[in-house]
């Protein structure tokens, strides 16, 4: 047989074309291997799981007096604060969160007025360590919308440049609104002009319309108009300004105070529902701390006899609104939850 050149690059192109159907093997009689199954989406690892660390110590606070014992107080936040950040120091913790020459907001929650507010007394440790990690004075602002609600709630004005700061914004807005994606609002001067970076403080509360209110809920503070974004269980509208980059670039940690909580009734203050949780909450990732802080207000509320915010119509279903958004993890099951 004469040797034909086109005829064998023809055939060498069959056997190339067979090659890339069958698998190696398949023409020694051997079957195909089957593809390999897609992996079921598994939970995140311990390293990359958000935390949301929950620290409770009984006697915390007087119920009879309302005084705050400061040892217990230091011991709780500590441990939260380092545990949610894996730092061996709030001070250390703080110094990774924060440049020092940051201008920081504590944003509070006030509105409940005393006793169902941010306690002073743990919102003072957190400027003491903010300045141990070379945040100025000058540079640590708390606020809220009033000097009304702040004074109401037992924190002291203070405007002084060389200390730290305490004020409401009280209407001092830029008056020019701003889209957030479900509205539009003006922001104090403060928060747009000043404001480097943000502590959510917050409490740990039931809300009649939202269902509950704790961290994310806290930034209707922050806005002139918040009268505007409660239909619908304030879906998607807690979710949407707390995306909004003002805020959402700027926040470096939330705080759940626990140390009296109120599973119904809420948002205003109703000493029927309140009970003493002893506890604070801590996280880095400000929709996992709002789950967390869900479970909490549901157990307790299964507790007292009531029904669960989803059998009243109250589901907060803005806290997964606001993990679609990219805020942070709403599956619990996704979720560190660190209970000391």
């Amino acid at each position: 047989m004469s040797f034909d050149p086109k005829r064998r690059q023809a055939l060498e192109a069959l056997a190339l074309l067979a090659g890339l159907v069958a698998a190696p093997g398949e023409a020694h009689g051997e079957p195909r291997p089957s593809p390999p199954r897609a992996r079921a989406r598994s939970r995140p690892s311990r390293r990359t799981a958000p935390i949301v660390v929950q620290v409770r110590r009984p006697g915390v606070r007087d119920s009879s007096t309302g005084r705050v014992d400061p040892t217990r107080l230091d011991e709780m936040l500590t441990l939260a604060v380092t545990r949610a950040t894996s730092r061996k120091t709030p001070v250390a913790a703080f110094r990774r969160l924060f440049r020092r020459s940051d201008v920081v907001g504590i944003k509070v929650g006030t509105l409940a007025g005393r006793g169902l507010s941010p306690h002073p007394e743990l919102v003072a440790k957190l400027t003491q360590w903010l300045e141990q990690a070379g945040v100025k004075a000058g540079n640590i602002v708390i606020w809220d919308r009033t000097d009304q609600e702040l004074r109401a709630a037992g924190y002291t004005l203070q405007k002084d440049r060389q200390k730290v700061r305490c004020f409401g914004t009280n209407q001092d807005y830029v008056w020019s609104p701003r889209e957030w994606g479900a509205g539009g609002s003006c922001f104090p001067r403060l928060l747009l002009g000043e404001l480097t970076a943000l502590i959510n403080v917050a409490v740990l509360k039931d809300h009649d319309l939202a269902g509950i209110s704790a961290g994310l809920k806290n930034w209707y503070g922050a806005i002139h108009n918040p009268n505007k974004y409660h239909g619908d269980g304030c879906n998607p509208y807690i979710a949407r300004l707390a995306a909004y980059p003002l805020i959402k670039s700027k926040l470096r940690l939330t705080v759940i105070d626990g140390l009296v909580a109120q599973c119904h009734a809420g948002p205003a203050r109703s000493p029927r529902w309140a009970w003493p949780y002893d506890g604070v909450l801590v996280s880095t990732d400000p929709v996992a701390i709002d789950a967390v802080a869900w479970q909490v207000i549901e157990a307790r509320r299964k507790q007292v006899g009531l029904k669960s915010l989803a059998a009243e119509g109250r589901e907060p279903k803005w806290i997964a609104a606001a993990a679609r958004l990219g805020l942070g993890e709403a599956r619990i099951d996704h979720i560190r939850r660190v209970e000391l």
